[in-house]
């Protein structure tokens, strides 16, 4: 599916007129959830899980079947103030990986039954160096909002978008610290591991990137021109485009959720159709969640990326889905409801 967008304004447009859930489906989905042999409550967040999924599905009795996993791939100018233990080259030999089924997320995909698709942004192409100026002029971040929404299959029933970049730890620590304040440092992690002395060049390189980019904090999409990269516009066209077509998102660790946070930041409620796959070990992670109200599914110390985490969660929904429309009524098993 072509983008319906062309320019920055007409795709704010787009986030003015996103759909919401079906509301008659939600409210079958509870009515059967009540019937189900089980006490009330007891499969917990799962319950919840499911109203949410099927809502959206518009099926009260919906399950995953067509899970889709996208990983953004896109370079940060920002690496030459050395704030990545590895050089972005590693980039695209990590995109190669990717496109051999090599990596973690490749394994996560085939675990799930997901199709996973490989998408690089102009890798030869760094974005700006956020620490002098802004990232991307606004004809290249919409470049790469459209990438996003043409990389997902309308046929999809679960989103997971990944990224691969080197320096965009950076990137997102910037996003954070100018939609929601606080100092550099307390959003600042150490990436790829970074050593007690590079992780303080890097929090300052983060303050000195939004202090420079001052107009960032004109509204969400400007802090993603700004502060973001090619890969985290993609993952927020992805994610648009998901709610466009009620295909829910499971969201992964610090950068994907930096990049939604710019569409929370520029349209309330934008996020609805997503829920947060995990908690990372990247200190900004938890603080980005708790600003967005998402409550992670998983804590499991990752800080890989890829969307790793977030296709581990995407098991998760998918099990919730299962015992929703796969377990027997009270009457259907003739179990007394006591």
């Amino acid at each position: 599916m072509r983008a319906d967008f062309s320019s920055l304004a007409e795709f704010a447009g787009v986030l003015t007129a996103l759909p919401g859930p079906d509301e008659t489906a939600q409210a079958r989905a509870r009515a059967r959830d009540a019937m189900l042999t089980k006490p009330p409550g007891a499969l917990g967040r799962l319950e919840e899980l499911a109203v949410w999924y099927c809502g959206w599905r518009g099926d009260a009795r919906a399950r995953v079947a067509a899970p889709q996993v996208v990983v953004f791939a896109g370079n940060h100018g920002v690496v030459a103030q050395g704030v990545s233990a590895f050089p972005p080259e590693v980039t695209a030999q990590m995109v190669a990986n990717f496109e051999a089924g090599g990596a973690a997320v490749n394994q996560l995909a085939a675990v799930v039954g997901a199709r996973m698709d490989v998408c690089a942004i102009d890798l030869d192409r760094p974005t700006g160096d956020i620490s002098e100026g802004p990232a991307m002029s606004e004809a290249e971040l919409v470049a790469a909002l459209r990438l996003g929404w043409e990389a997902v299959d309308g046929q999809a029933d679960l989103l997971v978008v990944g990224e691969m970049g080197i320096g965009n730890t950076t990137s997102a620590a910037a996003i954070a610290l100018a939609l929601y304040g606080g100092d550099a440092a307390g959003w600042t992690g150490r990436g790829t591991g970074l050593a007690d002395d590079a992780l303080a060049r890097k929090a300052r390189v983060v303050a000195r990137a939004v202090a420079v980019n001052a107009g960032s904090g004109a509204g969400g999409l400007e802090v993603l021109r700004r502060l973001g990269g090619r890969e985290l516009a993609a993952m927020a066209g992805a994610m648009v485009r998901a709610r466009m077509g009620r295909i829910p998102v499971v969201l992964d660790g610090f950068i994907c959720t930096a990049a939604a946070a710019c569409l929370e930041a520029a349209q309330p409620g934008a996020l609805d159709h997503a829920v947060a796959g995990h908690v990372s070990a990247e200190p900004g992670h938890a603080r980005l969640l708790e600003q967005l109200g998402k409550v992670p599914l998983l804590s499991l110390g990752l800080r890989l990326g890829e969307g790793s985490g977030g296709v581990l969660a995407m098991g998760v929904v998918q099990a919730a889905l299962a015992c929703h429309s796969g377990m027997a009524t009270f009457a259907e098993a003739g179990v007394s409801e006591g």
